[in-house]
């Protein structure tokens, strides 16, 4: 439960961008899917299934971004242009 706590503050600003994604991507796939499908059980269910998997998936996103950029600002600070560690860039 503390490692919970301790990654929901860590990248506090990325879980509250991914809910907000979450809460928009499930209105406009409920509206695609009932639009498509014309029945309004089917448009729930996807409207909540496919932005879930999404939201995830964005999650792991935003993290690989901040990464990189972490990456390329200690790259330009490296002396010597020596290429960092990727994997101790950002937590």
């Amino acid at each position: 439960m503390a490692r919970l706590r301790h990654i929901a503050h860590t990248h506090r600003r990325t879980l509250l961008k991914t809910g907000s994604y979450y809460a928009m991507h499930m209105l406009v796939a409920a509206a695609v899917a009932y639009a498509v499908t014309g029945q309004l059980w089917a448009a729930l269910t996807l409207s909540v299934l496919e932005p879930t998997v999404q939201a995830v998936a964005y999650f792991f996103h935003e993290r690989a971004w901040a990464r990189r950029e972490a990456a390329e600002r200690a790259q330009a600070v490296a002396p010597g242009g020596a290429a960092p560690v990727l994997a101790t860039a950002v937590r």
